[in-house]
């Protein structure tokens, strides 16, 4: 006991810069056990901590209460507030807006510092004839014929995005995001987004302000569920994707209903959480887009 408090006792009071490797200059105190206890939860302090942000994608009436579920799965993980992705007509199931129940919620989650965003509007691309190649793969392989906004013309959409504000604003919500299903949004969807008074978007890789045109690149963690191989890729992909955002200033997080379904994706999802929460604060990115408008002025 004796040899292991002198070791404690060595390692406290080498000079400050010693702990980070600098070489010594003048004279300076050793930094003894009691300037120790003063200085380093300072030092802690003055450590920015980073952000990350979970959204949850294609929150809809038919997705309700998976929906809750999820949510109330994150809150017990530490996950207070989400960016929560909602799609105004899912599948033209019928308008979200006129479920009052679901708006209720919606409000709710909105009033605990959830965020409501807009997800395309219908969530779905219907098959034309006569389509190439690649829109075939974009559309049909890849999104399984959910990208919306890939290759939709200014004017269609800037209808679907300010018909969606209208209805989110009439149900007293507050969305001022617009993410395309897919994360697929071409220019012209991009500048109607922006004419149609949306504040950001975000594709894949990077979250974009539009007021600004400050663009921050960070690849989201996102899955694919639709087969077995698909889960395996998806998890093997997120594991080593996710040690390339350790420096990264925003961390993403992408979810969606059917994730919750498959054990090992939860789990791995549950896993990510928890890294991320000791370095990182769970925000929203309405918020963290805020912080970053705040930060620049400052500067």
């Amino acid at each position: 006991m004796g040899t292991i408090l002198r070791q404690r006792r060595a390692i406290v009071e080498r000079p400050i810069f010693a702990l980070f490797g600098w070489p010594r200059r003048g004279k300076f105190e050793t930094m003894t056990e009691a300037v120790a206890a003063d200085f380093l939860p300072m030092l802690a302090a003055e450590t920015p901590r980073r952000s990350f942000v979970v959204s949850l994608h294609d929150v809809a009436p038919c997705t309700h209460r998976a929906s809750a579920r999820i949510i109330e799965a994150l809150k017990r993980a530490g996950v207070r507030t989400t960016s929560l992705l909602v799609v105004p007509n899912y599948h033209r199931q019928g308008n979200a807006t006129e479920d009052k129940n679901f708006v209720s919620w919606l409000r709710d989650l909105e009033a605990r510092g959830h965020e409501i965003v807009i997800h395309g509007y219908f969530h779905e691309r219907p098959r034309r004839p006569g389509e190439r190649i690649r829109e075939k793969f974009m559309t049909r392989f890849y999104t399984k014929d959910e990208a919306e906004f890939f290759d939709l013309d200014y004017d269609e959409a800037f209808a679907r995005i300010t018909q969606a504000r209208d209805e989110f604003k009439a149900a007293r919500l507050s969305p001022i995001g617009f993410v395309a299903p897919a994360w697929l949004l071409n220019a012209a969807g991009e500048r109607a987004a922006r004419d149609a008074g949306m504040q950001y978007t975000t594709r894949i890789d990077s979250v974009l302000d539009l007021l600004t045109g400050e663009r921050e690149p960070t690849r989201s963690l996102v899955y694919s569920t639709h087969s077995g191989w698909r889960r395996t890729v998806s998890l093997g992909w997120n594991a080593a994707l996710s040690r390339s955002l350790e420096m990264r200033e925003l961390a993403r997080l992408s979810i969606h209903p059917p994730d919750f379904e498959a054990p090992k994706i939860w789990e791995q999802i549950l896993q990510f959480i928890q890294r991320f929460s000791r370095t990182r604060n769970a925000t929203t990115y309405r918020d963290w887009i805020g912080r970053q408008r705040t930060n620049r002025k400052a500067a």
